[in-house]
């Protein structure tokens, strides 16, 4: 049996880092990309010089230059990130078929068909890493581990332009000492119910059985966490071309509650969707937006409209006007997502068409 291999490669700062790179004179200095602070913009993204100030993407550009009042903001430039970013997975496809493409800057490959073990993976994460900043003069960091949650845990392990492997052998000694807010999904909210349990790391984490936490933090909420936290992810690598829809989602670094904080954020996950949409030559009828509440409510919005599209802005349009349908119960938001689905038929075997099966991906 192949043992499995999977790779998660992370761009540094993407934006901010192709801001410094087209623009030698930022290089060393704390950059934010994003909207205006009149405007109540927010930051897309921050150099590491930034977040050394406590620069955070999703925070209100206002607050960042309260923080650092030397920051300097540079004006989104999608256009050329998507540029960039088909470098990136260009290179990506030259390794493996098998790429999930989750943003513009990050995506997770499945090599193992291509690796005869960890260190061979070790050897083509290296490649990566040498081939991207060859072609694009801009460093990533790469995570290999037996699974996506642990590829992930690596590639944020040696940030930046580092490389990191978790080999399975290693996986639970390796988590243990770790803050549970490294597993997915566990916010500071949940955290700090967990601490008020005396739950801090990982190891503390683990003393729970699957039924207790099942009862603190739901039935499939829990069981997922249960499984994490011993180093067990299941979920595959989805390539475009298996994905039945389109998505990508933000958790923020703090609730925001103002709709108009919220909007420049669904602008800026509609230009990863369409990104996506035009690389897969694929169009769709339905958007999708997802809202989860400082309280762990999920509310869903979607709407099905009368043409295909795969315009980011129209995409972007259309996910605001849901946006000003869900009423929030005067609570603050900590996460939220766009999708795309109902995709335009393609051809059938015998020259008919056929619908694409559309199944969401983080909806349940």
């Amino acid at each position: 049996m192949i043992q499995r291999i999977i790779m998660h490669v992370d761009m540094d700062a993407f934006f901010a880092s192709v801001e410094q790179r087209d623009h030698p004179e930022l290089k060393g200095l704390p950059v934010a990309v994003g909207g205006s602070p009149e405007e109540r913009g927010v930051v897309a993204a921050a150099s590491y010089e930034a977040r050394t100030f406590g620069i955070r993407s999703a925070m209100p550009m206002g607050h960042a230059f309260r923080l650092c009042p030397h920051l300097i903001r540079c004006v989104p430039r999608f256009e050329v990130y998507r540029q960039v970013s088909c470098q990136i997975h260009a290179i990506f496809q030259q390794i493996t078929p098998l790429v999930e493409p989750v943003s513009l800057d990050e995506a997770y490959l499945e090599i193992s068909q291509q690796s005869l073990d960890y260190e061979h993976g070790e050897a083509i994460g290296k490649r990566i890493r040498t081939e991207i900043l060859a072609t694009t003069r801009l460093t990533a960091s790469v995570g290999i581990g037996p699974n996506k949650f642990l590829a992930k845990i690596a590639s944020d392990f040696d940030k930046p332009d580092g490389l990191f492997v978790i080999r399975p052998h290693d996986a639970e000694s390796f988590l243990e000492p770790l803050p549970v807010r490294v597993i997915p999904g566990i916010g500071k909210r949940t955290e700090q119910r967990l601490t008020e349990l005396d739950i801090e790391t990982i190891r503390d984490f683990k003393r729970l059985t699957l039924g207790e936490l099942q009862g603190i933090l739901g039935p499939k909420y829990g069981e997922r966490l249960y499984y994490m936290a011993r180093g067990i992810d299941y979920s595959p690598v989805v390539t475009e071309r298996q994905r039945k829809s389109l998505s990508t989602e933000r958790t923020f670094n703090r609730d925001i509650a103002e709709k108009k904080e919220m909007k420049p954020v669904l602008q800026e996950l509609a230009q990863d969707v369409g990104e996506h949409l035009i690389r897969s030559k694929l169009r769709g009828r339905t958007v999708g937006i997802k809202v989860r509440l400082d309280n762990f409510q999920i509310l869903v919005r979607s709407i099905s409209i009368p043409h295909y599209t795969d315009d980011a802005n129209e995409i972007g349009q259309i996910a605001c006007r849901l946006l000003n349908q869900v009423d929030l119960f005067g609570r603050k938001v900590r996460l939220l997502g766009i999708r795309m689905s109902g995709f335009e038929s393609e051809p059938g075997e015998n020259g008919t068409r056929k619908d694409r099966p559309v199944q969401a991906l983080f909806w349940d």
